[in-house]
This record gives structure tokens, sequence and C-alpha cells, in this order.
């Protein structure tokens, strides 16, 4: 009797085994290899050192679905022989070998039942009720010399109903009787092939773990006999020490009664240098071999892993004796693979003489670390006992020599002794006479103090106080209770810090109005002030109406300003949405003032108060459409009647008020109607005392709107709706404020020289670049600063730690302290923190930001982002990445402003990126440079003017900053970010260095104040010199 497997079915995961009977008829079987599930923990092992995912992949493509049993009888059976998961490939070679070999043989033949063929029926639909039936029986008789392929179960039963002689059975109980024995044979061959082919694939699995358990066994005992070679070495290293000792004893037998001559110590001498040598050879010869007794160790702890893997093998192998158990009762020929199993018990057991071996050697080899243990004990005794030796030979030269040392110590301190006396004498006599000069200088100051005190102005008070002081007299002035004379006199001396004014306030502090007028009013005039009066009328002033850069532009320039000893106001809308808390003494006037909008007169309700050091007037419109009651600050569908109708009340409120500037200041698109409106109705009223200085901050940004809206607020729409006007290049209807303020104003700037130039073409100009160009004489750009003050680790209260240049110690515990807070790791201290501060917008490069996200994490950094995004969709996206990194360990975005967050931002970061398209001026890169972070620009507007690469060599080293780069694109942005990971790795020292220098770099608005009083004075010169001309 022969076995085969077909070939063809083991591929698709079927195995087939076909018999031929001595009569001639064939009947093939069929069965599955067993699902992966199924397989013993043993070959799960082997799984794991071998497997390819691919190939599995590969394989299960390919699986073929399960054969559907033939009737309703086989049906218990579906949860065995539910669709296996396929095995690795060499599972199923391993297995068709083993069958071909003749591992396996399925007996019992059944008598009556006629030998069939199980075979599948794929992709042909039922036809008839009859071929429903998913499998089809294959009946062949040799002896009527006929092959009946595919034949169904009713054509079997009429064959079967036929005799030997072709007459036909005519009792329906034997056909009956004869179709449940062959349901009955088909059910129990099936089981028998379940049961074979599990064991077929655990007895596969066993030997191919058992090779490579043997493959370990070899490589253990190579390591072993290494290891008895290292312990021979040891042996004899412990002779060698024996000899030592010996050498050791005759020294010191020679030390106790050294004889007299030279020679024998030079002799000595050389001999106590060769045992420092042989002492050193034998020091690395055992720190060798304590490196070999390592991995006798290591050895052991592999050895206890083979012992785990042998008891799982172990149970492999009871459950193969239980599955074999089962199958003896319907398999009687399975003898072959006893006998394997037997072999391979045996072999197990063998497996385990070899265990206990390697445990004897390692234990043999632990014995060997304590000797040698004791016999580093022995070689530093050695060590010690050479040191004495030197020591002793040393001991009496040294004696000598320092008794000489002492001896002309205690001469030069007599020395000095007597030269003390002398010297203290004379400074006792020094003091006395500095006495007598320090008394009788101390009486010529305090009458120089008094004499000064009259004439110099209260430096010691704060802004507050001043600008406080001179709202009060404003008030005065518009509500009409002192000329306006008075209030131009009190100012001046306000402007001053007269010390007259200052204690004439604190006498009437405690009184009533009408005295403290009163009083007032007894001051007279005061010389004219050399300062200039300025004027900012805006949108926004940082902290109380803050949304981007322009409200640190307002506030940082008007206080220094102030510093320079100029007299600064600020004029904003009363936003409902302000930060009330950041103004002090926040007070409405006793007045109203009416302004002109859309043909009516509306009454304004005016608020004085004082936001860092500066007197702002705040202007509440009583107007019905409540333009600054929104909840926000820009964003309305109205905002160009908003701010066209503030542009109006801030000039009818200079107007009323009696002020007459030097400077009037206005930013952005918001407030670029007062330079119209001032030359066109003001100036006519009175109101002529002043320059307009218009900044545009973002060319983006024009305002554009109908040409008809801007006649609401006064202006003349058929006069200015002209392209040498206020008409926009993009309609003949559509007027732009930003075009008119160029147009109208004696000085225009920008936020930085870079971006001036920048505006000038026709990509960055946005369409104003020809008018621009035009009024290029009157056109500078003056690069901003930061408020240096609020922006300061030293001082900042928002801060875990302060810092500065010269203690950098704080800013590693401000970064220890973000990570803890943000919940991110803090494993590694020197792995790098890229901060990103930004509004999410286009002109900011957020596809580069989104970028530099994933490449920061794949250079081994940390990425923290805060800011949010005013469109739509980029707001999703970047809420999916969010959601993306919301526990991982190095990410962490936060969409939304944060002042203190921020602060601790700039603190932690030791990079800053900012990868604008474009980008005016840009504050970040300044306030991130102030608290060490090192600024990763690309290289555009204000940034190319405050940023300068690291590895250019054309740019002095005193001025190099940050990493910049080109192109608005990944490489570009990949090729500074890894420049600078390179630079924070390799040289810890040059990027301290390089947090220093930027530290130290002065981003204040002294030098831009400069520049900005400078263009004040010359236009108020060029004023006074066209005045005089024409009289």
């Amino acid at each position: 009797m022969t076995t085969k497997v077909s070939s063809c079915f083991l591929f698709h995961g079927l195995a087939g085994i076909s018999r031929e009977r001595e009569h001639g008829t064939s009947r093939r079987f069929f069965f599955y290899v067993p699902s992966r599930r199924l397989l013993p923990a043993s070959c799960k092992m082997r799984q794991q050192r071998g497997f390819d995912s691919n190939k599995s992949r590969e394989i299960k493509k390919g699986s073929p679905e399960p054969i559907l049993p033939i009737n309703s009888s086989l049906q218990g059976n579906s949860d065995e022989e539910s669709e296996p998961e396929n095995g690795s490939a060499d599972s199923v070679s391993s297995l068709e070998s083993n069958v071909e070999k003749g591992y396996n043989e399925i007996t019992e033949k059944k008598d009556g039942i006629q030998k069939t063929e199980v075979t599948r029926l794929k992709g042909k639909p039922a036809k008839k009720k009859e071929e429903s039936v998913p499998a089809a029986i294959d009946i062949r008789h040799d002896d009527d010399g006929q092959n009946l392929n595919n034949l169904t179960v009713p054509e079997v039963a009429k064959a079967l109903s036929i005799n030997e002689g072709g007459g036909e059975q005519s009792s329906d109980g034997q056909f009956g009787e004869l179709m449940t024995m062959i349901r009955n044979a088909e059910k129990n061959i099936l089981r028998l092939d379940q049961a074979r082919a599990t064991a077929l694939d655990d007895l596969n699995k066993i030997l191919s773990e058992k090779e490579a358990l043997q493959g370990e066994i070899n490589v253990l005992e190579m390591k072993l006999s290494d290891s008895d070679e290292r312990i021979e070495t040891a042996a004899q290293e412990k002779v060698r020490a024996g000899l030592l000792e010996e050498q050791l004893e005759k020294l010191r037998h020679e030390m106790i009664s050294p004889p007299d001559s030279d020679g024998y110590i030079l002799a000595l001498g050389k001999e106590l240098d060769t045992l420092k040598l042989q002492n050193l050879s034998l020091r690395s010869d055992i720190e060798m071999l304590k490196s070999e007794l390592h991995s006798v160790k290591d050895t052991d702890e592999r050895v206890v892993v083979l012992e785990k893997e042998c008891s799982g093998l172990e149970s492999s192998v009871k459950d193969l004796e239980s599955k074999f158990s089962v199958s003896q009762e319907d398999v009687s020929k399975l003898s072959t693979l006893k006998t394997e199993c037997t072999d391979l018990w045996t072999k197990v057991e063998n497996l385990q003489l070899l265990l206990d071996r390697a445990t004897k050697q390692a234990e043999q080899a632990v014995l060997v670390l304590q000797q040698n243990q004791d016999l580093r004990n022995k070689v530093d005794k050695i060590e010690e006992s050479l040191k004495e030796a030197n020591v002793y030979k040393e001991s009496s030269e040294k004696i000598q020599q320092y008794n000489e040392l002492m001896q002309h110590k205690v001469k030069l301190l007599e020395e000095r002794l007597e030269k003390s006396d002398a010297e203290i004498f004379s400074y006792v006599q020094l003091y006395q006479e500095s006495i007598k000069e320090f008394q009788e200088t101390l009486v010529s100051l305090k009458a120089e103090s008094k004499k000064k005190a009259r004439d110099e102005p209260v430096d010691d008070m704060p802004w507050d106080y001043w600008s406080r002081l001179l709202l009060t007299v404003d008030g005065w002035l518009l509500e009409k209770k002192i000329g306006s004379d008075d209030a131009d006199s009190l100012r001046e001396m306000v402007w001053k810090k007269d010390r007259r004014i200052h204690d004439t306030y604190i006498d009437v502090k405690d009184k009533s109005e009408r005295d403290a007028i009163s009083a007032f009013l007894k001051l007279v005039a005061s010389p004219t002030s050399s300062g200039l009066h300025v004027v900012h009328i805006a949108a926004e002033m940082a902290p109380v109406a803050k949304v981007g850069g322009l409200g640190d532009v307002v506030a940082g320039l008007g206080k220094a300003l102030q510093r320079k000893g100029h007299l600064v106001e600020i004029i904003l809308p009363k936003y409902d949405c302000m930060e009330y808390d950041r103004v002090r003494d926040l007070r409405a006037l006793d007045t109203v003032v009416e302004s002109y909008f859309d043909g009516k007169l509306y009454k304004n309700k005016i608020w004085v108060g004082t936001v860092e050091g500066l007197p702002v007037h705040f202007i509440e419109p009583q107007h019905p459409s409540k333009f600054f009651w929104r909840g926000q600050f820009y964003g309305e569908q109205d905002d160009f009647k908003r701010f066209s109708y503030f542009s109006r009340a801030a000039l009818e409120l200079l107007l009323q008020s009696g002020k007459r500037p030097d400077i009037i200041h206005c930013h952005d698109w918001q407030t670029a109607f007062v330079a119209p409106l001032y030359w066109d109705l003001y100036a006519p009223k009175g109101l002529d005392s002043a320059r307009i200085c218009f900044t545009c901050h973002n060319f983006e940004y024009q305002g554009t709107a109908s040409a008809s809206e801007l006649g609401s607020c006064g202006l003349d729409v058929n006069q200015l709706n002209r392209p040498d006007r206020m008409q926009d290049h993009s309609s003949g209807d559509r007027v732009n404020p930003v075009k008119g303020a160029i147009i109208f104003s004696n000085i225009v700037t920008t936020v930085s020289p870079t971006y001036a130039q920048e505006v000038r073409t026709a990509e960055g100009g946005k369409g104003l670049h020809s008018t621009l160009n035009f009024h290029s004489k009157k056109f500078i750009g003056i690069l901003n600063g930061i408020d240096t003050d609020s922006w300061n680790p030293a001082t900042d209260p928002f801060l875990k730690a302060q810092f500065n240049a010269k203690d950098l110690q704080g800013k590693e515990e401000n970064k220890t302290a973000l990570r803890k807070q943000l919940g991110l790791s803090s494993a590694e201290s020197r792995r790098p923190l890229v901060g990103c501060i930004t509004r999410l917008v286009p002109q900011k490069g957020v596809h580069l930001i989104r970028h530099a996200i994933y490449r920061t994490l794949e250079l081994g950094g940390q990425f923290v982002l805060l800011g949010s995004s005013p469109v739509p969709h980029i707001q999703r996206e970047f809420e999916g990445i969010e959601q993306q990194f919301k526990t991982h360990d190095h990410v962490r975005l936060l969409l939304k402003y944060d002042e203190a967050l921020s602060h601790s931002i700039y603190a932690a970061s030791d990079m800053f990126i900012i990868p604008s398209i474009f980008e005016p001026c840009g504050l970040t890169q300044m306030i991130a440079m102030r608290y060490g972070s090192i600024p990763i620009v690309r290289k555009t507007g204000g940034l190319n003017d405050t940023v300068f690469d690291i590895d250019d060599d054309t740019i002095p080293t005193q001025f190099q900053n940050g990493f910049t780069f080109q192109s608005a694109d990944e490489q570009g942005l990949n090729y500074a970010l890894e420049r600078a990971f390179n630079h924070y790795k390799k040289d810890e020292e040059n990027w301290k260095r390089v947090m220093e220098k930027v530290m130290s770099i002065d981003f204040s608005w002294a030098s831009s104040a400069t520049q900005y009083e400078e263009l004040y004075a010359r236009s108020l010169a060029r004023a006074r010199a066209s005045a005089n001309r024409t009289l």
C-alpha cells in the first residue's frame, strides 16, 4: 500500500492522500493544514525566530475557502472545519516532505462502502434542487471499466440500488441503511483527516524546534569550551601571583636589613620597576578575565532560558501524546509516528543532560570568579607594599627640603610684619584726613542739593502718576472748568515734571475739586518744552486690546518716546471685550463729544485711564449700531463704518479739547481715514498744528469697500474716488483706505527695511506698489522693537525660575516644568525642544509648520505649538493633528492663545521655528532670542533683518544668531532644522555661547524710537520752513 500527497492541494492549504486498493478501486481523502491558532507554544517560538510576515500575507491571499460538508450529518464538526489561518510556507513544505517519506498512513478499510473522492465544486451555481449540495461524490468501478465523475447524491443512490447482475433492488430500507453508512463513513474520514493533519503539523513544528535548539546547544558548547580555556589562563595567572608573593617576601626581608651599598639601592629600584610592570600586566589580565566571566554569567542566563523552552517543549509533547491517544481509536497504523516521538523524547533527555552539564560548568566559572577576586585582593596588597617602599625611600629627602622651606618662610613673615606696622600707621593718618574731607564735601553737597531741588524736575514719580495728572487737566478743560490757555500751561508743567505742580497736587490731593482747580490756576507760565506732543490713534494697544503685533507697537513705541521726554497720548475705541483690569484709574468724563456720521451728529462718551504708564482716551460711541459692543475687535460686516466713525470721533476729540499735537500717528487701515479727514475737514477748522504719520503693519490687509460707504464719515466721494486719490486698483467703484493714507500722510512707514523693499514690488505690494514707488521719498521701513520690560526672563512673573544670559540654570528648570505641565517625556534632558507660537494662517507657512512637527520627531526632538486659526479648514486640520498626538511623549498642540503659557514656552524652548511665507516684521523671533531660544526662520521681511545664519561665513561672527533658509518648501526647512539639531547635539558649549549672545542683543524700542523721533523732527522742520517761505 502506498500513500502520497497531492502537492497542488498542499500549495493551497489542502493535503490529499490517495490509496490504491488490491482490487483496483481508488479512493482519495482531502484535509486542511491546521490553523495557526491550534499550534503549540514551541511552534509559535519558532515562528518568532524565522517567520516572515510578508510571506504569510502572500500565502494567505492564495488560501482557498473551506470544504463544505457533504450532508447534514457532518454539520456537527463545523467549528473544527472552519477556515484555518495559513501557517508559514516552511510549515507546508515540511509537511509535504514528511508525508512523502511515509510517516503517515490512512487505514481502516470499510467493508461494503465504495471508495469515494471528495472534491470541491467551485464557481458553479446550483441549477436544480438536487445540485444545491456543495460537494459531489466520485465513484470509480474498475470492474465495470467505467469512470463516473462528479456524480450527485441522487445519482449515487441510483447506482447503489442496482445489483451486480443489473437488477434493481426494490427494498427502500436497504437503500436508507446504505446512505446512512455512507454518511457515517464520510464523517469518520473527515475527523480522522483532521486529527492526522494536526498531528503532522505538531510533529513538523517539534522537529524544526529541535533543530533550532540543537544549533543553540552547539553554540553554547563552543562558548563553554572558550570558558574552559579562560579558566586555564586564570590558573596560570594564579601561579604567577604566587611567584610575585615570593618575590614580595624576599623584598620585605631585604628591606628589614638593607645593605649600605648604593648599588644595592639601584638594583632594588630596578626590581621595583619590574614589579610595577608585572603588576600592570597582571591587572590587565584580571580585567580581561572579568569580562570573560561576565560572558559566562550571560551563558548561565541563556541556560535558564533554554530550560524554560525545554519545559514548554515537554508540555507540547504531552499535548501530542493526548492527541495520539484519541487518534489511535480510529487509526491503528501510526506506530511510526510514536516511534519518532519516542526518539524525540530520547533527544530531549539528551538535551537535559547537556543543560545539566552547562549548569555545572557555569558553577565552576563562578568559583573561578571568586578565586580571581581573592587574587585581586592579594595584588592590591602588593601594590600597597610597593607604595610603602617608595615612601620610605623618599621621606628622608622631603623632610630636609621641608625644613629649609619653613626657615625661609619664617624670614619672609618677619620682614612682612615690619612692613605692615609701617603701613598701618600711614593708613591711620590717611583715614583721619579723609574723614575731614568727607565732612566738608557732605556739607557742600547738602547745600547744592537744596539749591537744585527747587529747579530740577521730579524724576522719582512713575509715569502713571504724570499721566493721571495730565488726564485730570484734560478733563477740567473738556468739562469747561478751566480755559484752554490755562490748560496748555498746566500741560507744559506736567510735561516737564515741574516740581511746583507736583507739590501743589500733593497739597490738594485730599481737598475738594474747586480748591484743587484754584490751587492749580495759581501756577503761572513755565518755559516752553523742547519735547514733542505725539498722539497715537489706533485700533489696538497691548495689553488691553491686542490681536497682533499692532498692539505691541503702539504700547512699546509710546513708552519709548515717553522715556525720551515727549508727551505721548493714545486714543482707542472702548471695546466691550477689553481687559479692563489692565487699565488704571479708568473713569468717564462729565462731558460728551459730538461727531458727524451718516448726515447726523452722534454723541460719544469719553473715558480716560492709564495703560502701562501712558495716558489713554477711550471713545464710546452712543450710536444705535453699538459699533464697539460686538464681543470682538475685528471681523464684523460693517468694519469699514465702525472704524471710519472712530477715526472722525478721535479728531473731533482733539479739536474740542483744544489740543495742538505736533504729530498724529495712525496705524493700519482701521485708522487710515485720519489722514484725509485731517487735511480735508479738520485743518480748515483750526486743528492744523500736526504732521500726519501713517504706519502700515501688513499690506495684506487694506480694508477696501464700496466707494459709497466713504461718504458716511463726511469725506467727498467724488473728489477721493480717483486713481490718484483713494480709488482701489481692482475696481473703479471701490476705495482703499491704505492708499488714501499713503497719499495724504506726511510720513509713511512700515515695520522693517526688508519689508519696505518687498512691498514696492508687484508681488509684495498687493496692488499698492505703484503708489509706494511714486511716494518713495516719504516711505521708509523702521524695524519694530519689543517691550523689554514685559519680555524679560530675569523678572518674568510667569516663569518657574527667572534667568539671564550669565545664569542659564533657570532655563533648564523652565524646560523641565513645561514638560511636566504638558505631559511630555523628561527621560532625556538634552532632547531639544522646538517651540512655535503663531496664528495659523497661510502667511505663517502652516504647511511648513505641519512638516516641522513630524521632522522634529524624526530628528529626535520635541515640539510644542501654541496658536489657533481663523480659517476653518486649517483649524480642523490641526485639531486632527492635535488628537493624533494627544498622548504622545514628544509632541503637544495647544490650539488657543494663552499669555502665561506663551512666556513658559519661550523660556523652555531650545529652538523656535518661524517659517513664514512673508513676515512684515515679526516679534516672535526677537522675544525667542530674549529668552535664549535660537530662531529657525525663512529669509523674508523683518526675519531677514533680525536673524543671521550661524553657518554663513560672509556674516561677522558677532551677528550670527540663528538658522535661515530661502525656499518656502520642505527641503529648505529640513536644511535649516537639521543644521540646528547638529549644532545642538555635537557642540554643547558653542550652543551655550550662542544662547548667551542672542540674550544680550538689544531688541528694545530705544533705537527704533530714535529713528521715529528723527522722522518727526525733520517733518516738522520742513513744515516750518515751508510756512516761513509762504510768509
